[in-house]
Formats: structure tokens, C-alpha cells, sequence
């Protein structure tokens, strides 16, 4: 018979579960990561760090290109030397605008190129217009609240850097996006815009330090993930949507140390606060080159009644000219250029008002 005073194997079972449940929820947040988003796929990052390398290579080259001067633009005998403006339309749905923005590009094609990214999942119907006639460059998928749309931009940049040494300035767009001024005038405005060091121009790109959400989206990777790359009093947000210099272009498809920041997936607890696309450009650009932007944008979006993370969508009833000219207002030094978000359904008043007003000044 055991003595009265010796536990039974049941007690010290017990007592071992009970001491080791506290353990559990110590160690556990070490031993066990959180859950996060989607990464991008090690094969995508590769063939996109191989496509950077030669952008890069190529920029670093010697350029023909003179430059530009705004007086000169109407000149025929310049335009061999002029720079141009690439066109970047990042979309996962057809282009229905395709027929305004080439009654935009009409009669401009020597100052500009297009070039698209789509998502290789959509089956979209790309216009069969001229201007975007076999200008798809190969895309990769991309997905919301994910670095995807970053990898999609700087995709889109590194192409137009290689596919023509002209082209100087770099136009980020979507499919919902639509032109509010006609070409001379957007191109007037960049290229007047000299205000940078040594007389450079500037990259019209919103660059913003003082948002409420600024710190629930600096730890959507986690606490201290950015460090110390990138501290909190540096990190910025502004505009998916930017025009881009030819040398602000080569610095983002150059940069690996805020890249690597970057592209790590968010927690998935912090999904709801995860938009790397309105954080890694004007983060880098500010701390790398902060004289050389705007910090304000040329493209106008309509936040006042957004929805889970969207903006306004403008309906059919809503376009007129008095809308195209509140939506050329601007707070800053130029008015704005074009604006988003429109429904597919506002083609055909746009259509009718392009002529008399989105197109001429």
C-alpha cells in the first residue's frame, strides 16, 4: 500500500498540465510566427531582379537624347531630340477608355509610348486602337494589400527604360483613369517644371507625413520589421499614381535596401492596413531625393465618400464639363492632369464632351 502521502500519477498530470499551460501562451508568439499575406513567388522575384539589371545597365549608358526645352516643342526640326512621356497603365480589367486616350495620344506619337500590365489571371479585351496595339509587356499576378502592385510598377518602368532611351518621363495610370487636359498641355508642364537641384525636373509624385493611419500601416508587417531600413519618422504615403522622371525611374528599379522592406508580406491580423503601393515610392524618392519632387500628384481622386479603401467612382449621370474643370483644380503649383476613378459606363458622355472640353484648354 502506497503511503498516504505520495501523489497518484493522476495529481502530477495534472499539475504538469496546469504548470505548462501559462508556457504555452508565453512561448508560443515565439515558437509559432504569425500568420501573414501572401509573399511574392521566389521565381517572380528573380526574373524582375534580372529585368531591373539590364533597365539599369542600359540607363548607366551614354543617351542621345538632347535636352529638352518647353519653347522648343512645337518644333519640328527638335523633335528627334525631344524626351518623351511613357504612358504605364497597371490594370487587371479591360481598357474601355482606350478610344479617349487615343484621341488623347492623336497626333502625338513621336512624344510618347504606351505600355500596359495585365494580370496574366484576367481574361481582359484590350482595345484593338493603335496606340496600345501590342504594347502588353509580359505581367505577373498582383492582388490587393499586397507588394504585387509595386513589383507591377517597377515591371512596367524598367520596360519602358529599355524599350526607348527617349523616353523621360513615366506616367502611372489605371484602367479607370481618364485625361482631363489635352497632351500639350501635360507635356508643357513637365517639362517647364525645372525646379529641382541643378535645374532638374521634378518627379510629380504625393508624398504625405502626417496621416492618421500612417502608424497602423508602418507596423502592418510587424513591430520593428522596417528597421532599421526604414524608421518610422521617414516612412511616407501618397498616390498609387505618379509621373516619374527618366533618373527617379532608374533609382526605383535600382533600389534593393528599402525592396527588401518592402516586399515582405503583412500580418494577416493587419491585412486592412496593408497598402505597400502608397508607401514604398514616396518613401524612397523623400529620403533619397526629397528636392527633387512635388510631393503633390497631377492625378485627382475623389476620397470624400470612399469605400473599403476606394474612392468615389464617377457614374454616367455625374460626368459634364462642369466636372472636368472642378477636377482640374488643384492645391498645388499645376492643375491637376487626370483624374480616376470612372465607371466603364461613362465612355460615351466622355466621348461627347472630348472635343469640346477634356481636349482643349
Amino acid at each position: 500500500m502506497a503511503p498516504p502521502y505520495a501523489a497518484s500519477p493522476y495529481v502530477l498530470s495534472l499539475s504538469l498540465l496546469l504548470l505548462s499551460v501559462p508556457a504555452v501562451f508565453l512561448l508560443a508568439p515565439r515558437l509559432i510566427p504569425p500568420r501573414t499575406l501572401p509573399a511574392i513567388p521566389d521565381a517572380d522575384e528573380t526574373e524582375d531582379l534580372a529585368l531591373f539589371r539590364r533597365a539599369v545597365l542600359l540607363s548607366a549608358a551614354p543617351s542621345k537624347t538632347g535636352p529638352a526645352s518647353a519653347s522648343s516643342f512645337f518644333g519640328a526640326a527638335h523633335r528627334q531630340r525631344k524626351q518623351k512621356v511613357a504612358f504605364l497603365f497597371l490594370t487587371n480589367s479591360d481598357l474601355v477608355f482606350a478610344p479617349l486616350w487615343e484621341k488623347f495620344f492623336a497626333g502625338h506619337h513621336d512624344l510618347l509610348n504606351v505600355y500596359v500590365h495585365t494580370d496574366p489571371a484576367a481574361a481582359l479585351l484590350l482595345p484593338p486602337t493603335p496606340s496600345f496595339r501590342g504594347r502588353v509587356i509580359r505581367g505577373k499576378a498582383t492582388a490587393r494589400a499586397s507588394a504585387t502592385l509595386i513589383s507591377a510598377a517597377r515591371r512596367l518602368l524598367a520596360t519602358a527604360l529599355l524599350d526607348d532611351p527617349a523616353n523621360h518621363f513615366f506616367a502611372l495610370l489605371s484602367q479607370s483613369c481618364v485625361p482631363l487636359r489635352p497632351f500639350p498641355s501635360l507635356y508643357r508642364t513637365l517639362a517647364a517644371d525645372n525646379a529641382g537641384p541643378r535645374g532638374r525636373h521634378r518627379s510629380f509624385i504625393e508624398i504625405l507625413d502626417a496621416e492618421p493611419t500612417l502608424h497602423d500601416r508602418y507596423y502592418a508587417r510587424g513591430d520593428d520589421v522596417m528597421l532599421p531600413e526604414v524608421p518610422y519618422e521617414s516612412f511616407r504615403v501618397g498616390s498609387q499614381f505618379f509621373v516619374l522622371t527618366r533618373r527617379h525611374a532608374v533609382m526605383v528599379v535600382r533600389d534593393r535596401r528599402l525592396w527588401n522592406k518592402f516586399k515582405l508580406p503583412c500580418l494577416v491580423k493587419r491585412k486592412f492596413s496593408c497598402y505597400p503601393e502608397e508607401h514604398y515610392f514616396p518613401t524612397l524618392l523623400d529620403m533619397q531625393d526629397p528636392a527633387g519632387c512635388t510631393k503633390f500628384t497631377l492625378t485627382r481622386v475623389n476620397w470624400t465618400d470612399s469605400f473599403d479603401g476606394h474612392p468615389h467612382t464617377y457614374q454616367p449621370e455625374e460626368v459634364s464639363a462642369e466636372l472636368i474643370r472642378e477636377l482640374r483644380k488643384s492645391n498645388g503649383t499645376y492643375s491637376h492632369m487626370f483624374a480616376r476613378k470612372f465607371a466603364p459606363g461613362c465612355l460615351a458622355p466622355l466621348m461627347e464632351i472630348a472635343d469640346s472640353v477634356i481636349l482643349r484648354d
